[in-house]
């Protein structure tokens, strides 16, 4: 079976920047397990999973505008510290999750910490970066109804219920 939208794709990921410099890596764990054409994954990467079979390895070069989008420097915005869930702990450089208004939480940098306010970077950390992934599809199958009804994958790697 080939990898097409609303098929479910199983496969390992090894993530590497500009320079070939290890990022992360699904090896040694679980492969990740995704509903193609639902946007679990960036558009880069689903791209080049369609059409493909397991046993497949490849390698595929994501450009910002193809992963994480490019970086915006006026992506950073001041936020009371009542918004956070423990501020005290926070140190610039750290990640956090920032709790959005409409009940969405956000991903953010932490950029400077002042009495009653910190600035956060709300740019994905790889945003702006062409990304070098080295993939291995492992399993490809038809997705079930639940899981075309639900939008993603379900079982082992997948989500559970």
């Amino acid at each position: 079976m080939k990898a097409a939208a609303d098929t479910v794709v199983t496969f390992h990921y090894a993530l590497s920047d500009e320079q070939g410099q290890p990022i992360e890596s699904s090896h040694g764990r679980d492969p990740l397990t995704v509903l193609l054409g639902r946007g679990g994954l960036v558009p880069g990467i689903e791209q080049a999973l369609l059409d493909r079979e397991a046993g497949e390895r490849f390698e595929v070069v994501v450009p910002p505008d193809q992963g994480y989008g490019e970086r915006r420097d006026d992506w950073v915005q001041r936020v009371p510290k009542k918004y956070f869930r423990d501020p005290d702990h926070l140190r610039v450089g750290m990640q956090t999750v920032l709790n959005e208004t409409g009940g969405g939480a956000r991903m953010v940098t932490v950029v400077k910490i002042g009495s009653s306010v910190i600035d956060v970077d709300l740019n994905h950390p790889m945003a702006g970066r062409t990304l070098h992934f080295a993939l291995e599809l492992t399993d490809v199958r038809a997705a079930s109804e639940e899981e075309v009804a639900h939008g993603h994958a379900h079982g082992p790697g997948g989500h559970h219920h």
